[in-house]
């Protein structure tokens, strides 16, 4: 009787204790998944405040004695949070000290080119401050994770910084005897593959077309390089006039011999291989096929053949 007695006692200092925790420790009260913001430079005692304000606890003071006497020392990182039901005030704050913030992705297709970058970015509510139009060639095409609050030049930043090392380790693994003789040439061939071919099959074999060009020292005539003056990569939405393709400038491939003076668009990793190690042919000349790929040609011979079944394929479909 003694004993039950006691065990009677110590359950109601228990419960007695619990109550107190509740009462200076307060709960979390996140009723949903909700999405909590840290800003730069904030105190514990700032978070609690914002807690409490949005509901997502039940007192400030008792977050805060909490985590003088249970929290660790590790500060709280800023960035925006995801909170859930089930968390309790000590997961809260483990979560804030962690630094788990929500990650959110922009992706760069293969062959955008920097004027489309620069508006996707733009377009992008959760990011911060402006930045400039970005060279040509100097993205990366990829997925890029960010932060609610992110600068867009930061994420700028990286990815150039993401084109600078692939360049650079491609560069490593390139063949002996290719067509260009710099980093800069190579991405600037680059970027023509990456617009003269949507196959990914066909990359090698088209810079190993126009590597062959480029070392006879014929002009690379790539429609691509007649329109990126005309719009700076955007779509030209018509087809090309005569005076564009007799126009003289930096990048028209047909009044000049070579390069362009620069990348006509932000080419892909396995653009840059492909130019890096190209397909070993005596190509010359492409026409589309009709499937979106090309027939190749050694011969001007070959090619007007091909031309002549080029121009079948669009009679047949309406288009001449």
């Amino acid at each position: 009787m003694r004993l039950f007695r006691l065990l009677l006692a110590l359950a109601g200092l228990v419960a007695a204790g619990l109550v107190l925790a509740w009462v200076f420790l307060g709960s979390a009260t996140v009723g949903k998944d909700t999405n909590f913001t840290i800003p730069a430079g904030s105190s514990v005692a700032a978070v609690a405040d914002k807690l409490e304000a949005e509901g997502l606890i039940s007192s400030a003071s008792g977050f805060m004695l909490q985590a003088r006497v249970f929290g660790s020392d590790t500060p709280i990182q800023a960035g925006e949070f995801l909170l859930t039901p089930d968390m309790s005030q000590a997961d809260i704050l483990a979560a804030f000290q962690s630094g788990d913030v929500i990650r959110r992705f922009v992706t760069i297709p293969e062959g955008m080119p920097s004027i489309l970058v620069w508006e996707r970015l733009m377009a992008e509510p959760l990011l911060t401050g402006e930045v400039a139009v970005p060279p040509e060639g100097s993205i990366l095409p990829d997925t890029y994770a960010f932060e609610r609050g992110q600068s867009r030049a930061s994420l700028v930043e990286q990815m150039q910084a993401a084109m600078d090392k692939a360049l650079a380790e491609e560069w490593g693994k390139r063949s002996p005897g290719i067509a260009v003789d710099t980093m800069r040439d190579a991405l600037i061939l680059a970027s023509i593959v990456e617009k003269e071919t949507g196959k990914p099959e066909e990359r090698r074999m088209v810079a190993g077309l126009y590597s062959n060009r480029v070392k006879t020292g014929m002009m690379l005539q790539a429609d691509p390089t007649i329109i990126y003056p005309v719009t700076k990569g955007k779509p030209l939405g018509r087809r090309i006039r005569q005076s564009e393709i007799a126009a003289v400038n930096g990048y028209n491939t047909y009044t000049r011999v070579g390069l362009p003076e620069g990348p006509i668009t932000n080419p892909g990793r396995a653009s840059i291989a492909a130019v890096l190690n190209p397909e070993s042919t005596g190509a010359l000349f492409m026409v589309a096929d009709g499937t979106g790929g090309h027939w190749f040609a050694a011969t001007l011979a070959e090619h007007n053949a091909n031309v002549a079944k080029w121009y079948a394929i669009r009679r047949e479909r309406g288009e001449m």
